[in-house]
């Protein structure tokens, strides 16, 4: 099958756009801004979301649903997030449609208003806050932790497949506790079973951090993330967690009996990430020929491909695919056997490195006459002949366990090489542009500063690093005294 799909060199945006389209991922929608995402994406999608459910519901967290649509009165309450999100809200303000009268379709009927306009929430701070009034009495009922599944809506005016689309898929767990230090800790460790995520399944190393004020998220007192680099040289943010204070619990007057007979406002966290980790799985590790996919997040990790002539053939390779099948599948691995005769086996070995499967094993006559099989890893493309013998299965498990490991490692080399400390604002300036990636350098810790930068070079400061140790310095940008380098880069 002929891929069509750009060098990364020749147009990294191109490429990325065409090889979620050609790899089945997904799809623009009619709906401006929105996207269809495909059944082989969206069996991704659902590898990512079972883990980190699993995750989730291990730390104590349980799922529930809160209504799509939010009273405008509820986002108003908190004037810092209503500020955050104003201009992304999406606002329903009628009810009904009716017949035109000329006959020329529907139209929105006047007479349908709304008393109060709903909007479609952009995040659920808000409706979650005010059910966790009714909710929470007594320090009996705290720990509160909740997540959901869910779609959100923010109206983006750029937009692109799986990273930055006006409706996406997400979680968002929002928690209420008894103490400040309660939920700082909740903060911390959702923070954590992201970045576990992202690099124990995706491949993908991150840096963790904190936010700068100006870019913490609407209504918290502190952002957490993760930030991962893309092979062009930008970061993405992967993950984020909020330690929100009291100020939802406060707006929506969320308050508890404590255990000294003392009535207190809970302390409050939210966290989410969402489809937009498709978009970094995607960019992290894919090259000029396709998807490349952490076999712990591959759909399909083995296929198997049969090539034959004649009907005998089949069924003689048929027969010993089957058990073979059998077998990788009992070690709990996902396999294909694709057994179609619409296609010839050098197109399929091609939908398969264009889709990223991990290991493609082919097997012919000769092979059945060999006991052999012929075994192509994706991550390298390299090629072997393999004996079936009993410790065949164990060996393609061990591969799969080997390839999750390589994709994480080379990830990781990538970033390492595409990291740099400077001192200079020329310095700063030329690496931005020349070459991308990750920038430590001083900072001031001014928004101006900050914003400067930001429109100078296209950089933001990513993230405080969390595992960075204090160093006296001078900002790269005004040359006044600096306690830490944080992370700059340019991004999604």
């Amino acid at each position: 099958m002929g891929k069509g799909i750009p060098s990364r060199q020749q147009d990294y945006s191109a490429w990325y756009n065409e090889l979620v389209k050609k790899a089945d991922l997904a799809e623009p929608s009619d709906v401006r801004g929105c996207m269809v995402i495909k059944p082989y994406g969206f069996s991704i999608w659902e590898k990512m979301q079972a883990e980190l459910d699993r995750m989730f519901k291990e730390t104590g967290h349980t799922n529930a649903y809160f209504p799509l649509f939010i009273p405008k009165s509820y986002l108003s309450k908190e004037a810092e997030h209503v500020e955050g999100f104003a201009k992304e809200c999406a606002v329903v303000t009628h009810h009904r449609l009716k017949n035109a009268e000329d006959g020329s379709g529907v139209v929105v009927d006047p007479a349908a208003k709304l008393e109060e306009e709903l909007v479609i929430r952009p995040t659920s701070e808000t409706m979650i806050w005010n059910s966790y009034r009714n909710w929470i009495q007594s320090y009996r009922d705290l720990p509160l932790l909740i997540n959901q599944w869910a779609n959100v809506v923010r109206w983006e005016m750029r937009t692109r497949l799986f990273l930055r689309t006006t409706e996406f898929l997400w979680q968002e767990g929002h928690t209420a506790h008894a103490t400040k230090q309660e939920a700082i800790d909740e903060t911390e460790q959702m923070l954590e079973i992201y970045a576990t995520f992202v690099e124990q399944f995706m491949a993908v190393p991150v840096i963790r951090g904190l936010k700068t004020p100006s870019e913490r998220f609407a209504g918290a007192e502190e952002t957490y993330c993760i930030e991962a680099l893309m092979q062009d040289g930008k970061a993405l943010q992967a993950g984020t967690s909020h330690f929100l204070g009291q100020n939802f619990a406060k707006a929506f007057d969320v308050k508890f009996a404590t255990r000294e007979g003392g009535l207190e406002h809970v302390w409050g966290t939210s966290w989410g990430v969402s489809t937009r980790l498709m978009g970094a799985l995607i960019m992290a590790h894919s090259d000029d020929n396709g998807l490349v996919l952490p076999p712990k997040l591959a759909p399909i990790q083995v296929v198997i491909v049969p090539i034959f002539k004649t009907e005998e053939q089949f069924n003689a390779i048929s027969e010993k695919v089957n058990l073979l099948k059998a077998e990788l599948q009992h070690l709990g691995i996902s396999v294909k056997f694709d057994s179609r005769d619409t296609h010839k086996p050098g197109w399929k070995f091609a939908e398969y490195e264009l889709k990223g499967v991990p290991v493609r094993l082919a097997l012919g006559p000769r092979d059945l006459e060999n006991n052999t099989v012929e075994v192509a890893r994706r991550d390298t493309l390299e090629k072997q002949t393999m004996a079936m013998d009993d410790q065949f299965p164990q060996k393609i498990q061990d591969l799969l366990i080997e390839m999750q490991d390589n994709i994480y490692q080379k990830a990781q080399k990538f970033r390492l090489e595409n990291s740099q400390k400077v001192d200079s604002y020329e310095e700063f300036k030329k690496i931005l542009e020349q070459e991308g990636g990750f920038v430590y350098a001083h900072w001031d810790g001014s928004e101006e500063t900050e914003t400067k930068i930001k429109e100078e070079t296209k950089a933001t400061v990513r993230c405080i690093p969390l595992n960075t140790k204090a160093e006296e310095g001078q900002c790269v940008y005004s040359g006044k005294p600096s306690t830490r380098r944080v992370l700059f880069a340019k991004a999604y």
